[in-house]
């Protein structure tokens, strides 16, 4: 397919100049596929080659591949609903106005500051997070990415099914869905590895974000570990299959309409960002981003994708550069991906 030759380009660029140490991506197009795995594995200590099936650390992923599919099959359920308050399940948090959906939209406008928050245990940073945030007045009025939100979103699942949500995400999609590599419990051998931070040394096997890694299977925001082969399953499986009739159509064309209740349209879904199609009917499709350097675009309508991991912030986080070049890089493959239709 070389119709994707400047998309294939600008990524061979990334890890050429050092943005990334390696990538491994995968493009769709109907039947058509494109993929590769190029570059490092890591650059410090010592120089690994990327493999195939190597798995990363897909960071926010976690929130669309696991959490936003649960918390969809429990409203289909019957089990909660979208414009349930947040303190019906959580009634430690005392504001009663953000609801289920606003979580899922990031117009919660729930926002604070915990002090020393990366040393507490888990027990004391959940408290934190359920009784010192506030509301401010952009809820319902503005969209804030928070992972406070999802971190909720986790424990309204914990609160429902009686386990931790890690392990809901397990059993209720990445088995059913047969995704043979993702979990929450990699063998670190077999990990690409993410910052190298003072405190922790090398981090590989373990969850980058700080916190999920004080959460452990009781967080819903981060804490994935997939190979490339695991997202393209899931992937195609939710535009082409509606994760193979785990979810309805009605809920899945959720995924690709405006959810929020800001007045005119918006950017959020039940967890995902719209982006407009360029093509004559400007339908909506969908992505995401985790931190850590992996992302997904997913277009239902005319059934294409891209899926690309790497590990942006090895040997660190400080990584602007990357920013500036995803954001190209979407516009690039966006425009490929219009001219093939």
């Amino acid at each position: 397919m070389n119709k994707y030759d400047l998309t294939i380009t600008k990524l061979h660029q990334m890890v050429k100049e050092g943005i990334v140490p390696g990538v491994s991506y995968l493009i769709f197009d109907h039947n058509d596929t494109i993929k590769e795995v190029t570059g490092m594995a890591q650059v410090y200590p010592d120089v690994a080659k990327l493999k195939s099936n190597m798995l990363y650390d897909v960071a926010s992923l976690t929130k669309v591949v696991g959490t936003v599919p649960v918390i969809a099959m429990l409203v289909q359920e019957g089990k909660i609903g979208l414009d349930d308050p947040v303190t019906k399940y959580l009634p430690e948090f005392s504001d009663g106005r953000p609801t289920i959906r606003n979580l899922l939209t990031h117009t919660s406008g729930i926002a604070g500051y915990i002090p020393h928050r990366n040393e507490l245990s888990a027990a004391e940073l959940k408290k934190a997070f359920l009784t010192r945030m506030h509301v401010e007045d952009s809820l319902n009025r503005q969209i804030k990415y928070a992972d406070v939100n999802y971190l909720y979103l986790g424990w309204i699942i914990e609160r429902i099914c009686n386990d931790p949500v890690q392990k809901v995400i397990t059993d209720r999609v990445l088995k059913p869905l047969n995704m043979p590599t993702a979990t929450f419990t990699p063998d670190p051998a077999k990990c690409v590895p993410t910052e190298i931070q003072a405190k922790r040394g090398i981090i590989k096997g373990e969850t980058h974000d700080p916190k999920g890694y004080i959460l452990g299977e009781h967080c819903g925001c981060a804490g994935l570990f997939a190979s490339l082969e695991d997202l393209t399953i899931f992937g195609r499986a939710l535009i082409e299959t509606n994760l193979n009739n785990l979810l309805s159509s009605a809920m899945i064309d959720a995924f690709f309409k405006d959810q929020t209740r800001i007045p005119g349209p918006h950017t959020r879904s039940l967890g995902w960002k719209l982006f407009h199609a360029q093509s004559p009917d400007h339908h909506l499709l969908i992505s995401h981003t985790g931190f850590t350097g992996t992302w997904m675009i997913l277009d239902r309508q005319t059934d294409q994708g891209f899926i690309v991991l790497t590990n942006r912030v090895h040997p660190s986080a400080k990584n602007q550069e990357y920013l500036d070049a995803r954001d190209n890089l979407f516009a690039i493959y966006l425009n490929e991906k219009e001219k093939t239709l």
